[in-house]
């Protein structure tokens, strides 16, 4: 009897032992291996792993930074000692050509500029000639586009976007008063009494400012079919250029805010309004626009392009 309890407990405990290592583990838990793994060997493993990738990954993004920042600048450096001057015969029309162009150096900075003398009719149509500059003036210092242009003391400019670039391509935009080198409380009161016939303004010795008499014969030159589409450059903005005037789209500052380059340009002449103080008289085209030849008036803190037209005596 004892005999058979003996072997019966045996054989009890053997076939537990077998039910016990035949169970698999579940999922969410380890095997022996995986703990063994993960806290010993394992967990000195993934540690230096860990720390490796973290170590790789701070050293890549503090060289990628680094190298970001590095790039930046050089390419910022780069960009300005390799700046190439804009080639302002691109924007010509074809009078170039037959020699139509001639150049003059301003001896203030030494900036030259094309110019072209343009035959047409005056408002009263007669036969009349204008020799003008075919580019807009460029000549100043620095003014950021959200402040006035109010020293006085020196001519100023704003470069669109405040890059001077823009302004070696399409020339400074000036305020009223500046343009007209009057002092810069012109802008917000009446200086009518200081406007001068032929008034020469920021434009060099020997040139006045464009007026709209002046504007009337270039867009009512001879062969011009086209209205303003006829005064605007082929290169870039939408004209036909048959008189040679090579309008640019040179964009503006409204209001302290850059707008429209390549796409429009405004210009004052040297009148103000005769209700409002504040705004002087100009003109504006669009490379979408057939035809404009009406006065406008605006703000003189308007930042708008300069042209400037040979005075008669001096004229070849």
């Amino acid at each position: 009897m004892k005999r058979f309890l003996l072997g019966f407990a045996i054989a009890l405990l053997a076939a537990c032992g077998d039910d016990e290592s035949s169970f698999a583990p579940r999922d969410d838990e380890p095997t022996s291996s995986s703990w063994s793994s993960e806290g010993t060997i394992g967990s000195s493993s993934s540690v230096k792993s860990s720390s490796s990738v973290a170590s790789s990954s701070s050293v890549k993004s503090s060289s990628s930074a680094k190298s970001s920042s590095s790039a930046k600048s050089s390419s910022s450096v780069s960009s300005s000692s390799e700046y190439v001057p804009f080639d302002h015969s691109k924007t010509l029309g074809w009078q170039k050509l037959d020699g139509g162009y001639k150049t003059f150096t301003d001896s203030r900075n030494g900036r030259s500029y094309y110019y072209i003398t343009i035959t047409g009719r005056d408002t009263a149509d007669n036969v009349a000639s204008v020799t003008v500059m075919a580019e807009n003036l460029n000549i100043g210092a620095d003014v950021p586009g959200d402040q006035d242009q109010d020293d006085d003391t020196e001519i100023e400019r704003y470069c669109y976007n405040n890059d001077t670039t823009n302004c070696d391509r399409y020339g400074g935009l000036y305020q009223w008063a500046e343009m007209m080198q009057l002092p810069s409380e012109c802008n917000t009161k009446s200086c009518a009494d200081q406007i001068k016939p032929n008034h020469q303004g920021i434009c060099p010795d020997g040139w006045r400012l464009l007026t709209y008499d002046d504007f009337y014969i270039i867009l009512h030159s001879d062969g011009n079919t086209h209205g303003i589409e006829g005064l605007r450059s082929t290169f870039g903005f939408g004209g036909y250029n048959t008189t040679g005037y090579s309008l640019v789209g040179a964009g503006y500052n409204w209001n302290y805010t850059f707008l429209s380059l390549t796409e429009g340009t405004y210009w004052f002449y040297p009148e103000e309004s005769d209700e409002n103080p504040k705004k002087g008289v100009g003109s504006y085209t669009y490379d979408s626009a057939t035809t404009v030849e009406r006065k406008g008036f605006y703000l003189k803190k308007h930042g708008f392009s300069v042209r400037c037209v040979m005075v008669e005596n001096q004229a070849e």
